[in-house]
């Protein structure tokens, strides 16, 4: 009777520590889908900071690159 309550309470926790990792896994990924860390605006001020303008299209072509390598 007690190792079945301790059996209990060990596979409760076991899946408990699976389930809540599953789901903070879930939630970072789709948080980071929908706020990406590096947007347009930051890749204009960092180029700006670097001393270039940058035009449309290589602000467009970096935010392409970045995107594929977070869907990596």
């Amino acid at each position: 009777m007690t190792w079945a309550w301790i059996l209990g309470i060990v596979v409760a926790l076991i899946a408990g520590v699976a389930i809540g990792f599953y789901a903070a896994r879930q939630y970072m990924f789709k948080y980071l889908k929908e706020n990406p860390p590096i947007n347009e605006q930051m890749i204009r001020v960092m180029m700006a900071q670097m001393g270039r303008k940058p035009s449309e299209k290589q602000v467009r072509q970096m935010m392409s690159q970045m995107n594929k390598f977070q869907d990596k």
